[in-house]
């Protein structure tokens, strides 16, 4: 008996703060610890004191939110100098902002309750407000939300005129500060959801599953210009996502980004997968099972997701025939030389291997990989390649050895000039003795 009370004290003791007291937990020792190492950084010219500085006052003291923070970021020590000496008169702006950050945390708090009333299997997360190196105002590791401040607490006051050009339209145009319970909302619904995979669907519906439900249940307008952009360019923006759905790679044009979309417009695949969440959620008669449907979509379900989005009608045709429709305009290999693939006595030595596809391709994208056999049977290739004028063919040279089984994948990285991917080749050939 005595035993099973101390089990279930345990059992207490292990629930997070936020079941135990109804509190939402918040930390953010972090932000003190970053201005005492940068008083310290910026008052030596001496590289390694710096260094010192930063590890001993900032990283060797860090939350666990700061180590997640850093591993989810990749940042480096470096990363942290470099942007200390960068940007002096952005840090000085932005010191009193990020030491008040306590102050946001009655309406960071109120809105998470709103989630937690239309999603009530929401599972506690601490959020940790950290200091990054300008690659995140937010993400999540696990169940944390990880709030990188130097992005997501400045305002109009913070000075941004020393960062990159193509940095500085984030401050201009999504106002950090003000939108912080937005984001932290957002994040929050990062940590409930399922693992993502990668394909460009299922990634604007993860961040569209976020940015919606964030927006429905507190009530408050997106902070990110795609959405209102996306809606009031609706038949464009569809258009060009369905022309790039299946080039598989992001590209930058779509999340994540810098503006590289032809539209000029950066993440509007956030608006993609905000327009899916709303119709969808719109299209339910039952709005807490439809809520709790996106946050918990499983992404390697391909038939739920493709159910999910075809019932939106949002695209011209659905998932399963826009991916037909894909692989017809696919281009091929159509020969390879001089030899057949799948000879069995190809005479050794330096040998110009020529692949010719069956339309155009950009003379660009060129991928080159190893077999299923892996490195060992791939020949030694050299680094110049020779793209025919009209680019239907591109020529290589291997050193082939004696006796050896050999493959080469024609990968998917070749394109054509719109980004439509090839269909992967393998050559599969031995040489003879």
């Amino acid at each position: 008996m005595r035993k099973l009370i101390f089990s279930i004290i345990g059992l207490i003791l292990a629930i997070p703060s936020y079941s135990q007291t109804g509190k939402q937990s918040f930390v953010s020792t972090d932000i003190d610890n970053f201005w005492m190492a940068y008083e310290k950084i910026t008052a030596t010219k001496d590289s390694v004191e710096q260094y010192k500085f930063l590890k001993e006052l900032y990283i060797d003291k860090g939350t666990p939110g700061l180590k997640s923070l850093i591993e989810v970021r990749n940042y480096t020590s470096k990363d942290f100098i470099d942007a200390i000496n960068k940007y002096p008169k952005f840090w000085n702006s932005l010191k009193a902002n990020t030491l008040n950050s306590k102050e946001l945390y009655p309406e960071i708090e109120t809105d998470l309750n709103k989630l937690k009333l239309a999603y009530p299997d929401l599972k506690p997360s601490t959020v940790y407000f950290s200091v990054g190196a300008l690659r995140t105002n937010g993400t999540i590791q696990e169940n944390s939300v990880l709030i990188g401040s130097e992005m997501s607490l400045a305002d109009h006051s913070t000075v941004i005129d020393e960062l990159p050009e193509w940095q500085q339209p984030f401050f201009k145009e999504y106002f950090p500060r003000k939108n912080i319970a937005l984001l932290c909302t957002h994040e929050y619904i990062h940590t409930q959801q399922k693992e993502l995979v990668e394909n460009l669907i299922s990634m604007c519906l993860y961040e569209g599953v976020a940015e919606f439900i964030s927006c429905k249940v507190t009530g408050k307008a997106s902070s990110s210009p795609a959405i209102e952009f996306g809606k009031a360019h609706q038949k464009e923006v569809v258009k060009q996502f369905v022309s790039d759905l299946f080039n598989g790679s992001n590209d930058y044009n779509w999340l994540w980004g810098q503006n590289r979309n032809q539209l000029k417009i950066r993440d509007l695949g956030y608006y993609v997968g905000y327009e899916i969440c709303e119709r969808y959620y719109d299209l339910s008669k039952d709005k807490t099972k439809a809520i709790k449907e996106l946050i918990e979509l499983d992404y390697k379900n391909e038939k739920e997701v493709e159910r999910i989005v075809n019932a939106t009608k949002l695209l011209p045709k659905t998932l399963k025939t826009l991916r037909q429709d894909y692989e017809k305009q696919r281009p091929e290999v159509v020969a390879v030389e001089p030899f057949k693939n799948g000879s069995q006595k190809v005479k050794s030595g330096l040998t110009k291997i020529t692949v010719t596809f069956s339309e155009p391709l950009n003379g660009k994208s060129t991928g080159i990989d190893f077999g299923p056999l892996g490195k060992e049977f791939t020949p030694k290739i050299k680094l110049e390649k020779t793209w025919s004028s009209d680019r239907k063919s591109l020529t290589l040279e291997a050193d082939l050895k004696p006796n050896q089984h050999y493959q080469i994948l024609i990968s998917d990285v070749f394109r054509k000039q719109d980004g439509t991917r090839l269909k992967p080749y393998l050559i599969d050939f031995k040489t003879a003795d």
